[in-house]
C-alpha cells in the first residue's frame, strides 16, 4: 500500500520497472469463437426430437418463441399448429391494441406468458403446471 502522504510527484505513482504482461496462448486447445457464440446463444445442434428455434421463429408468422418457451414445449410436449399460431398472433395484436405490455393467453388447456411489445412467448404451460399457480408481472389476460 502507498502513502499518500509521502508522495509528492507523480513520477513516484509511476513503477519505475514496468512488468511483462502476459499474452494468452491462442494454441491451449480452449473452445473455438464459434462453439463459445453457440453458448452464449443458446443453439445447439438439433437432434431427433428437438426443436429448432430458428425453424419454428421463421415459420411463425411475427410471433416469436424464446429458447425458454422452446424448451418448456419441448419437456411438456406440448405443440401448436399453424392455426394456433395464428390465433395467438391474433391475440397478441388485441393485447396490444388495449396496451398490454405482458399478457397471459389462455389457450388448448395451455397458459402462455407473452411479451406484447417484443411479440414473444416467453414461456409456456400445459394444464398440469397450472394448477395452483400464480403469475406474477403480467397486466391482461387474453383466453382463446
Amino acid at each position: 500500500m502507498v502513502d499518500l502522504k509521502k508522495i509528492q510527484t507523480f513520477d513516484q505513482l509511476v513503477p519505475q520497472t514496468p512488468g511483462k504482461v502476459k499474452q494468452p496462448n491462442l494454441n491451449d486447445g480452449g473452445p473455438s469463437f464459434k462453439d463459445t457464440l453457440s453458448d452464449i446463444a443458446g443453439v445447439k445442434p438439433q437432434g431427433v426430437g428437438q426443436v429448432n428455434p430458428q425453424a419454428l421463429n421463421k415459420a411463425v408468422e411475427g410471433v416469436k418463441f424464446s429458447n425458454h418457451a422452446i424448451e418448456r414445449m419441448r419437456t411438456r410436449g406440448i405443440s401448436y399448429s399453424p392455426e394456433d399460431i395464428s390465433k395467438l398472433s391474433d391475440a397478441i395484436s388485441r393485447a396490444a391494441a388495449k396496451g398490454s405490455k405482458d399478457s397471459l393467453v389462455l389457450m388448448n388447456d395451455s397458459a402462455l406468458i407473452v411479451s406484447v411489445k417484443n411479440n414473444t412467448v416467453v414461456t409456456v404451460m400445459d394444464k398440469n403446471a397450472l394448477k395452483e399457480n400464480v403469475f406474477t408481472n403480467i397486466d391482461s389476460t387474453v383466453v382463446i
